[in-house]
């Protein structure tokens, strides 16, 4: 059985991001290419589910490759998602994103003899900054064993 071209996985965001994104500007409507451009533009459509497309360019501090550091996430929803957390820096148009229904498609990336494993994302809405995994660092192992002597006595 073999997996079909344009397949999406579904892929947990603090998994495919441990450090989270940046987002940087807002949202916009993910046009069709039109080569009249005196025609009003349309919206894409997604073509699994239905439902209009919003495009965002995202910044993931984990990737050690500036040319893949920055990339675009395309969003599924019938209205434009908000995001729910503040900007960095006020008026800079960052802020730090998680989102969730995230899914990843591979893609070749890449021109010419210098090809390699892309991946394309999408994702339905952001999520409540903090709701993904449990964000509280672990004790450090001194204070574990401090806390184990002091119930031992």
């Amino acid at each position: 059985m073999a997996i079909p071209k344009g397949h999406r996985f579904e892929v947990p965001f603090d998994v495919a991001f441990p450090k989270g994104l940046v987002l940087v500007g807002e949202l916009s409507p993910d046009h069709e290419y039109q080569e009249n451009k005196s025609k009003e533009p349309r919206q894409k459509v997604d073509a699994v589910t239905g439902k209009r497309q919003w495009v965002g360019t995202v910044t993931d501090p984990d990737e050690t490759k500036a040319k893949r550091a920055s990339f675009q996430i395309t969003f599924v929803a019938d209205v434009q998602p908000v995001p729910t957390t503040a900007e960095l820096v006020p008026g800079m148009g960052m802020r730090q994103i998680e989102l969730d229904g995230l899914t990843v498609e591979p893609r070749v990336s890449g021109s010419g003899e210098y090809k390699y494993q892309g991946w394309l994302f999408r994702a339905t809405s952001f999520r409540a900054s903090g709701a993904g995994a449990n964000k509280t660092p672990a004790a450090k192992p001194a204070e574990a064993k401090a806390a184990d002597a002091s119930k031992a006595a």
